[in-house]
């Protein structure tokens, strides 16, 4: 019996390991978010990133204005309908960031063992003695010795692109510090992250609140990534959504990039409808020998509760070369035998020189390491974890799981309405796809009539394993069996179209026929 996340079968064969691995559909399992901006906002360049494996496109407004992000936007429709790829859409906040404009877009070098003053004084333009900071109450938050980096969009980790400062002196408003390396940073806009202290600034900023009322009702965002430090900024947010109209459907990622959060996780992770581990700033905040067990303890707690995790930062090195490091290779690979959801890929997408690739080869990892991740020992967990009795959902979605690895299927079909059943069922990591067909649903408002269904079908396309179609609004989903039949028709023959089911397959469909919840195994003829 397998006690190890990693299954492998014995004796192994090394040779095997050079096959060649079969191309699917689906490039893996594991969902993959990509930052779209500067390097892949052309039409062509988002259209060759969904057939690489993108399944969610992040806008980052912690840089750009609402127009650049909306032709952006328009760009991604247009690659949806030209390559029929479905991409969710997520908006990520600024929230409390720290940052330093450089309004003269110059380089800015600074050598080590010199000083430099951080001042709130906006008027001041930056350079390498003085730089402008976004925030009035820096001088109050730090003292002698604290460790400040300064570094632009996201921290490289190189010593050459990001700045690590030690507070030397705190006088009146204004920070002196000792410059700890040499670097030089480009660009209009540098992150500044202060180690270990509170930001007394609200997670959702008044800049953050008008994007979100504007270019987010707009465009009807299916995620939003929340900069989260205490579960009352879920709640908040989550009330602020509510009164926008449709966004009270969007799902909140609570991004964890400090120890506030991690300190909170338990209470952030009942209250968000997901979590992203932003390991950039997890790991400043954090001593390096501790970040992998936060990972794999935050991962975890995740998948026990069936709540999608993502995870952040795996590939850095993509963004200026065609290949990652070996190091990086294998995190991707430990990511997805963590239990991950998804990869979110930032720089790597965003400003780096090979988008396409950088998707390509993460999910191409991604698919190598699903083939040894074992699932009987995962499953087990997952059971224990609820315990007895299950409640009905519960059990019907871990029996539908147990079926379809027993009979070999090679897919899950699940009929669902609001999506959850369709989760609950890849909570349980089968380790073939989940096709979820959505049922739309009609509702008013009393003013008019509409169709449920878009969202909880594109929410589907950041966890492990869920795909998502969505079926013809005339069908109802509890509804007579006939009616059933012809959606299950049309989800096989989706599925045929695709390459992943086959003549002889068998096919496991968990469906809700009138008051009753139903797993049944089908075997399909020629």
């Amino acid at each position: 019996m397998h006690s190890s996340p990693l299954l492998l079968e014995e004796p192994i064969r090394m040779a095997s390991i050079l096959e060649p691995s079969k191309p699917t559909f689906f490039p893996a399992m594991t969902k993959i978010v990509g930052t779209l901006g500067l390097k892949s906002r052309s039409v062509d360049t988002i259209s060759r990133c969904l057939d690489a494996g993108m399944s969610v496109a992040r806008f980052d407004f912690s840089w750009g204005d609402p127009e650049y992000h909306q032709e952006t936007l328009e760009n991604l429709r247009v690659a949806i309908k030209s390559t029929k790829k479905l991409c969710a859409v997520m908006l990520d906040t600024v929230g409390p960031e720290l940052q330093i404009e450089n309004k003269t877009d110059h380089p800015i070098t600074l050598e080590a063992d010199t000083l430099v003053v951080l001042t709130p004084d906006q008027t001041k333009e930056a350079g390498s003695n003085l730089l402008p900071v976004n925030f009035n109450g820096l001088s109050k938050a730090v003292k002698k010795g604290d460790t400040i980096f300064i570094g632009k969009y996201l921290f490289t980790g190189s010593e050459t692109a990001s700045l690590w400062l030690e507070v030397s002196e705190v006088k009146g408003e204004d920070v002196t510090c000792l410059v700890k390396n040499t670097a030089t940073l480009s660009g209009s806009l540098f992150t500044v992250h202060v180690s270990q202290i509170h930001i007394d600034l609200p997670t959702l900023a008044d800049k953050d609140k008008e994007v979100i009322s504007t270019w987010g009702v707009r465009n009807n965002i299916d995620f939003l990534s929340l900069y989260t430090r205490h579960v009352e900024d879920i709640r908040h947010a989550r009330e602020f959504l509510s009164k926008l109209g449709d966004l009270k459907q969007t799902h909140i990622y609570a991004k964890i990039e400090n120890i506030e959060g991690l300190k909170h996780f338990d209470e952030i992770l009942r209250e968000a409808d997901g979590i992203i581990l932003a390991r950039g700033n997890l790991g400043i905040e954090l001593p390096p020998e501790k970040v992998f067990l936060f990972q794999k303890a935050a991962i975890y707690k995740c998948n026990m509760v069936g709540k999608p995790v993502v995870v952040t930062r795996v590939v850095d090195s993509m963004t200026d070369n065609l290949r990652p490091t070996r190091a990086e290779a294998t995190d991707v690979a430990n990511a997805v035998l963590d239990g991950s959801d998804a990869i979110l890929l930032g720089a790597e997408t965003l400003r780096g020189q090979y988008p396409v690739e950088t998707i390509s080869i993460v999910g191409k990892i991604c698919a190598e390491a699903e083939k040894v991740h074992n699932q009987d020992l995962y499953f087990k967990k997952a059971v224990k974890y609820v315990g007895e009795p299950m409640s009905h959902l519960e059990s019907i979605a871990s029996s539908a799981v147990r079926a379809a690895i027993k009979v070999k299927a090679s897919v899950i079909i699940c009929f669902t309405s609001s999506g959850r059943a369709a989760r609950l069922i890849a909570k349980y990591r089968p380790i073939m796809p989940v096709i979820s067909v959505v049922i739309p649903q009609l509702k008013t408002n009393q003013l008019r009539w509409t169709f449920t269904g878009a969202f909880e079908a594109r929410q589907s396309l950041i966890v492990r394993g869920l795909f998502p179609m969505l079926a013809d609004p005339r069908h109802p989903a509890e509804s007579k069996s006939g009616t059933n039949e012809s959606i299950l028709k049309v989800a096989l023959d989706h599925g045929k179209a695709f390459g992943i089911i086959k003549p002889h397959d068998r096919v496991v469909v968990c469906q809700k026929v009138a008051d009753s919840s139903v797993v049944k195994i089908l075997e399909l003829e020629d």
